[in-house]
């Protein structure tokens, strides 16, 4: 297990002011004082807490163009029809995760082929769970589609979650189960694929990213 890149530098400023407190607390209290042990133990489990948020584990994700893959660690919390208003202008398939902050934070390309679509929306922080953050909150949107199939991931943020991060672009390459962006603290990821799937998944269930499948495209 790594520590993904978009931790490096919040890491290491929490660690040095973490840092300077105790040194100060230390010169001030004593590093023998009850106040002392008190502020060490609470700093090192907040920064073991930060720590995890960054955490990105090896996935090995084995393609497959026939199946969608879980984008986010997370739980299942949205499976309807929806009409998609940005880009396909039709009934599609909406499949929801849910990520809180103890959840790996990195999004991973649901299926391979080419990036067509990507944008960037400002917008609100209602609680991700709320069915107005898809098209209320900061979001971005990207459209991923191959020589069978096309399928929209939407990054969503939320209440805590603020800083989304994409890292492509239109015209890329996409591998199933690669790294496409990064969501701080948590938030939500929505799979808006075509009608008529074979949804692998139900409401509830816990999703790996680059792992899980979670749908299959009929035959």
């Amino acid at each position: 297990m790594t520590i993904h890149r978009e931790g490096h530098r919040i890491l290491g400023s929490l660690l040095a002011v973490l840092t300077l407190l105790l040194i100060l607390s230390g010169s001030c209290k004593g590093t023998d004082s009850l106040l002392f042990q008190i502020q060490f133990g609470a700093s090192l489990v907040l920064f073991l807490l930060v720590l995890q948020f960054f955490r990105n584990p090896a996935r090995n994700t084995v393609p497959d163009i026939t199946k969608v893959i879980a984008p986010a660690d997370g739980t299942i919390v949205t499976i309807e029809e929806i009409d998609e208003p940005e880009f396909y202008h039709d009934k599609r398939l909406l499949i929801s995760v849910f990520m809180t902050p103890l959840n790996v934070h990195v999004n991973k390309y649901a299926i391979g082929g080419e990036v067509e679509y990507f944008k960037y929306h400002p917008g609100k922080y209602l609680v991700a769970s709320h069915p107005k953050s898809s098209t209320e909150n900061e979001r971005s949107t990207v459209v991923v589609k191959n020589q069978h199939h096309s399928v929209m991931l939407r990054q969503i943020a939320g209440y805590v979650a603020r800083r989304i991060v994409t890292y492509c672009k239109v015209g890329d390459k996409a591998t199933q189960g690669g790294e496409f962006g990064f969501i701080k603290f948590g938030s939500r990821v929505d799979i808006i694929m075509p009608l008529g799937m074979n949804v692998t998944v139900a409401l509830g269930q816990k999703v790996k990213g680059g792992i899980t499948t979670i749908a299959e495209f009929p035959k």
